[in-house]
């Protein structure tokens, strides 16, 4: 297999992986499969992290994906 197939799959894999993070939150199902709505979450979120409070909310965030990841184990 070519190094640039290889590089693919990894990215293909990597996007999928990303996709079901947003069907597993919920977020699919709670607006109701609106991609503008879920873009504009995605880009408020990106806001806050490049923000003042963007620590704050890494620290939170992060600690609540770890708990529900643990949580589903």
């Amino acid at each position: 297999m070519r190094t640039w197939q290889v590089e693919r799959r990894k990215r293909t894999r990597h996007l999928i992986e990303l996709g079901g993070l947003v069907v597993k939150a919920g977020i699919v199902e709670l607006t109701g499969d609106d991609r503008a709505m879920i873009y504009g979450a995605m880009l408020w979120m990106a806001e806050k992290l490049n923000s003042e409070d963007g620590e704050r909310a890494r620290e939170l965030w992060g600690e609540k994906g770890r708990h529900a990841f643990s949580a589903d184990r």
